[in-house]
C-alpha cells in the first residue's frame, strides 16, 4: 500500500462498495502514473475494459478505503479492491403479460410501457419485465433479447416511466436503431408535471450528467467530467399564483439521453417532476399534495408522449405519440381544479 495520502477528485466517492465478489489487484510502482482503468484491465483478463469501467462508474472499485469512480484517473502503486455484483441473469423467461403494441412489423416492434415495468431484468426487477413480456409476444422473430447487455432494447425508459419504446426484431433492426440513437437521429418529446414551473419557463439547458459524488444511486449536473446532456423545454400550463406557480406541465425534447437526464435538469432548474423520488427534494404545496393523493400518483410524474424515427430498413419516417396514462391525466384534472 502506498504511504501517500489518496487524494479526493471528481467522480470520487466515499460510499461503501456494494456486495459481490471482491477482486484484489496490486499494482506495482513502475505501473503508477497510467491511466487507471487501462492498467487494471491489464491484470483482469476475465473482465472486459469497457465492462471494468461501468463496474468503477458504480463505485465497485475502492484504494487505501477510497472509493473510486473516475476510471481516467492516474493509477497509483498499491491494493485495489474490486467488487463484481452477481451477473443480471443471461436467460429472462417468456412472460404472458400484456403489451400496448403501437406498430409492428418483420424488424421492429413500438410499444406504449406502462409505469411499473422496467425495461430489462436487473437486481430487484427481474422478471415482469419489457423484456420478458416481448420474449413472449415475439417469440423467435426478437433477436437477441436474451443477453444481459439488453440487445434488442436500444433505449430504455425509467422503470416508473410511462410512454413509447422500440424494440428490434433483427440484427440489422437493432444495428439501425443503435445508430440512430447514438446520433440523435430521434424525436423524442417528454410531458413533466413539475413541482412549481421551471425557472426561466421555457429555453435549452445544457449541461454534462454523471454519477452524483454523493450518492452513487443518483445522477447529477457536474461541473466536469460526466457525458453532455441537451435538453430543450418549454412550460405549457402552469397552476397557481402566474408570478410562482406551484404546479406545471412541461413538455421536454430531448437532444441527448443520458441517464435521469430530464429528471435531474427540472431539478436543477427548481422544478423536478411530482413524485420523483430521488430528485423531488422539498414537498409541494398542499393543494398540489392534496391533488397527487386524490390522483393516487405512486411515481414520477414523466411520460415518454412521442417517439419519432427513420425506419432503419425502410428509411420510412414514422412517428408515434400517446396521451397522458389515466394516473396523469387525473393529476391533470386535480391540479386544474384545485389551483
Amino acid at each position: 500500500m502506498t504511504d501517500e495520502p489518496v487524494e479526493l477528485e471528481d467522480g470520487d466517492d466515499l460510499e461503501t462498495p456494494p456486495a459481490g465478489e471482491a477482486i484484489l489487484v496490486e499494482l506495482p510502482p513502475e505501473e503508477a502514473g497510467a491511466r487507471l482503468d487501462k492498467t487494471l484491465a491489464a491484470h483482469l483478463h476475465d473482465i472486459s475494459r469497457a465492462r471494468l469501467q461501468a463496474l468503477i462508474a458504480d463505485g465497485a472499485l475502492s484504494f487505501a478505503g477510497l472509493v473510486l469512480t473516475d476510471a481516467s484517473r492516474k493509477a497509483q502503486a498499491g491494493l485495489y479492491r474490486l467488487v463484481v455484483p452477481p451477473p443480471t441473469p443471461a436467460e429472462p423467461e417468456p412472460e404472458a403479460i400484456p403489451l400496448s403494441v403501437l406498430y409492428e412489423d418483420a424488424h421492429l416492434i413500438v410499444v406504449d410501457k406502462p409505469a411499473g415495468m422496467a425495461a430489462h431484468p436487473a437486481p430487484g426487477s427481474e422478471t415482469a419485465t419489457l423484456v420478458n413480456a416481448l420474449l413472449h409476444h415475439c417469440g423467435d422473430s426478437l433477436s437477441g433479447v436474451g443477453g444481459v447487455a439488453r440487445p434488442g432494447i436500444v433505449h430504455r425508459l425509467d422503470k416508473d416511466t410511462s410512454g413509447v419504446m422500440v424494440a428490434a426484431k433483427t440484427d440489422a433492426a437493432h444495428a439501425g436503431l443503435s445508430a440512430l440513437f447514438a446520433g440523435h437521429d430521434i424525436e423524442r418529446l417528454y410531458i413533466a408535471l413539475t413541482r412549481g414551473a421551471p425557472h426561466p419557463r421555457s429555453g435549452d439547458i445544457a449541461t454534462r450528467i454523471g454519477r452524483s459524488p454523493h450518492d452513487r444511486k443518483k445522477m447529477a449536473v457536474l461541473r466536469s467530467g460526466g457525458r453532455e446532456a441537451i435538453t430543450h423545454y418549454k412550460t405549457e400550463q402552469a397552476w397557481g399564483p402566474a408570478e410562482k406557480p406551484l404546479a406545471a406541465r412541461v413538455a421536454c425534447r430531448l437532444e441527448t439521453g443520458r441517464t435521469h437526464q430530464i429528471r435531474v435538469h427540472l431539478a436543477s432548474l427548481g422544478a423536478p417532476c411530482l413524485g420523483d423520488p430521488l430528485y423531488g427534494s422539498g414537498p409541494p404545496a398542499a393543494a398540489v399534495r392534496e391533488a397527487m393523493a386524490e390522483a393516487g400518483l405512486s411515481r414520477q410524474a414523466l411520460h415518454a408522449a412521442v417517439l419519432g424515427f427513420h425506419h432503419p430498413i425502410t428509411k420510412k419516417w414514422m412517428r408515434f405519440e400517446t396521451k397522458l396514462p389515466e394516473d396523469l391525466q387525473r393529476l391533470t384534472a386535480a391540479l386544474a381544479e384545485k389551483l
